[in-house]
């Protein structure tokens, strides 16, 4: 759930929410922004009103997102200055046509471009069979990729770390949740963590020769492992292309590298 521009709370609450969420005080958050304690103290009372630029300052230091930039200057009195186009819009085409270039180079890899609830953007032709067998709910759009992943009638079946795998996307999204205190993102977090699943091995530590948590996963009665990496765009303006990242999935061992260029006819 997005909160609306016109419900916000005090730009002092705000900014004080958002300091703290950050751990930092205010004698730390007012030298790093070259603003006085003093002043910084009565904006978050209430006492002193921020001008547009120390709004703004404020927000790129506490690493603040894009849309919640846009609700700090709404309860400051001022206008939004970051669009959030939708991605279909003439303006995105050249956004598009870098992620489409982005998936199709990574072929016969899988790979997806996600928003920031992990909702499914697009994909190329190798991630398909993550999507295989899974029952036509699940692929409804907006098609969740975690909820894919982690639904018992879904891709979990097929996972064979799942406990271990499992615990640490949850964990990834917990920390997303405490970055972004994005009712929407705890609301998919506590659905995620309602599925089965053991996390108790989740969180030992790693062997001494692992480098990453592998996603391990039986496809056609074979054994395929994978680790992943995110991109996301650098220097975004607009609240959709900052929320974008492509997870591009790599295979851990020949055999999974086999699997995938024979799946491709490569």
């Amino acid at each position: 759930m997005t909160t609306a521009l016109s419900d916000v709370r005090p730009i002092g609450d705000q900014l004080r929410a958002w300091r703290q969420r950050r751990r930092l005080s205010q004698l730390e958050l007012a030298s790093e922004a070259d603003v006085s304690t003093r002043h910084l103290s009565f904006v978050e009372t209430g006492r002193s009103s921020p001008s547009r630029e120390m709004v703004l300052r404020l927000a790129e230091h506490l690493d603040v997102p894009l849309r919640d930039r846009n609700l700090l200057l709404v309860a400051a009195g001022y206008a939004p200055v970051f669009d959030e186009t939708p991605i279909e819009e003439p303006k995105m085409d050249a956004v598009r046509a870098a992620l489409k270039q982005v998936l199709a180079g990574h072929e016969p890899y899988p790979a997806v471009v996600v928003d920031r609830f992990w909702n499914l953007i697009d994909a190329n032709a190798a991630a398909a069979f993550f999507m295989e067998g899974a029952p036509a709910e699940l692929l409804e759009p907006p098609l969740n990729v975690l909820r894919l992943s982690m639904h018992p009638d879904g891709m979990a079946k097929n996972i064979l770390n799942l406990a271990e795998w499992r615990a640490h996307m949850i964990d990834r999204v917990r920390r997303h949740v405490a970055l972004t205190a994005d009712a929407a993102l705890t609301q998919l977090y506590q659905e995620l963590r309602s599925f089965p699943g053991d996390v108790g091995e989740a969180m030992a530590p790693p062997a001494e020769h692992d480098v990453f948590i592998p996603l391990r996963m039986r496809v056609d009665g074979r054994e395929l492992s994978f680790f992943s990496t995110i991109a996301t765009f650098g220097t975004p303006v607009d609240i959709t292309v900052a929320e974008l990242a492509i997870e591009s999935f790599y295979p851990a061992d020949t055999k999974t590298t086999e699997f995938l260029r024979e799946r491709a006819g490569w």
